[in-house]
């Protein structure tokens, strides 16, 4: 789904201007252009973002995608589900009480929509993750 950057959480007026600056104007250009670790050191390299932050936004960009998902991101961040791999690993019926939990009856997403959810994860889950640091030799 197009957004413009400013709709991602934690996304500082400064951190918008580098990305424009760039040519990354909304949420979908994000996704596609720091989906990969070695994009995210790029990027990270042009802008000053860190990649770790660049990662979080790629994340929350992968959230906007999943179909009808959009209006309950922020309380499914409260919940600690922050990435398409935490949403996968779910069982729809757990997330499902927890939101209707929060939310009360009226207003909570259906258990088919939450199913629903959790089935497009493993499809749009397009972010690799970060390499590991590889350790450095010390020599005795």
């Amino acid at each position: 789904m197009y957004r413009t950057l400013e709709y991602l959480n934690g996304i500082s007026d400064s951190d918008v201007q580098r990305l424009r600056a760039v040519g990354i104007r909304h949420t979908n250009h994000l996704l596609h252009r720091a989906s990969l670790d070695i994009d995210r050191k790029r990027l990270a390299r042009k802008t000053g973002i860190s990649t770790e932050r660049l990662l979080e936004f790629v994340n929350q960009c992968t959230m906007l995608e999943v179909s009808g998902m959009d209006r309950w991101i922020p309380l499914v961040r409260r919940l600690g589900i922050n990435s398409m791999q935490d949403l996968r690993a779910q069982d729809a019926s757990q997330l499902h009480a927890k939101l209707l939990e929060a939310i009360g009856l009226a207003g909570a997403p259906g258990l088919t929509d939450v199913q629903y959810w959790i089935s497009q994860a493993t499809a749009l889950d397009i972010v690799e993750p970060p390499e590991p640091a590889k350790p450095i030799a010390v020599i005795k």
